[in-house]
């Protein structure tokens, strides 16, 4: 039996994520910070293990590993799912606001890996996480959002040749616009309306970013679709470092990353640590 914890599973990638790790063969942890919002996932997967997990909170985090590992005796998966999406620029918010999205974003990542990776390296397992393209390329008005993305790509290639000579195989999925509740968030997050109106010399540049995002998210990727790649890195008996979900998000970073797979990088990167 293997077990595969994954975190944000109430909508969205996670959901389908959590319910396609149980089709192949996985036994799923599924969290969330509001086990409230378990209906829709358990709809999909009666009988589901979830677990309240806050990757804010480190007693949270602490206390939801050391629940399974009492349980199951082991994980063999830990995807770190959660996240939350941000609209803005630094001259309209505070240093605070973007605090607040680097916390959940890069250093909720931070603390549920560290609290796995004894676990990991013990069952030689698999950490995957779901990023973004903007991990990759910088956007208008997702300063705060794509500097956290940024932080994860960076911090999980640096992590994946040293943990991966012990055993521990690393991935990082990079989506681009998906259809699901993710823009929802963002608005609830910020006031739109009230950020464009308060834009001042902003305004028409805002404007124009929010009309091109609508139009991206009309023609957007499906979550499914997204959670197979994910399950494809899960499953894979040589996962590698870097998956695109789509073509769309493949043509997007290639313009930056000429290495779209990461293997450039990850060989050069492991052949420091050969003994």
């Amino acid at each position: 039996m293997k077990i595969a914890l994954v975190t944000g599973t109430s909508t969205g990638i996670g959901l389908e994520t959590a319910v396609l790790a149980e089709q192949a063969g996985y036994t799923v942890v599924a969290t969330m910070r509001d086990t409230g919002k378990a209906g829709p996932l358990r709809e999909r997967l009666p009988g589901v293990d979830v677990r309240q997990l806050d990757v804010t909170d480190p007693d949270s985090v602490a206390d939801c590993v050391e629940a399974v590992i009492a349980e199951y005796g082991r994980l063999d998966a830990l995807i770190n799912n959660a996240g939350a999406g941000h609209v803005g620029t630094i001259e309209l918010e505070s240093v605070d606001d973007v605090r607040d999205v680097m916390e959940v974003n890069f250093f909720g990542v931070v603390q549920v890996t560290k609290a796995a990776l004894p676990h990991l390296r013990a069952s030689q397992g698999c950490l995957i996480t779901v990023t973004s393209v903007g991990g990759v390329v910088g956007q208008p008005f997702n300063e705060a959002y794509c500097a956290a993305k940024f932080a994860v790509e960076g911090w999980m290639e640096s992590l994946a040749p040293v943990v991966g000579r012990l055993g521990v195989a690393v991935s990082v999925i990079e989506p681009g616009a998906v259809a699901t509740e993710f823009v929802a968030n963002v608005r609830a997050d910020r006031d739109i309306e009230a950020l464009v109106a308060g834009a001042g010399v902003y305004r028409p540049v805002i404007g124009a970013y929010l009309d091109r995002t609508a139009k991206s998210f009309s023609a957007a990727q499906s979550a499914r679709e997204c959670a197979e790649v994910v399950v494809a890195a899960l499953t894979a008996d040589a996962p590698r470092f870097r998956y695109q979900s789509s073509e769309w998000a493949a043509g997007f970073t290639g313009v930056k990353l000429a290495d779209a797979d990461g293997s450039a990088v990850q060989d050069l990167t492991t052949s420091w640590l050969a003994e």
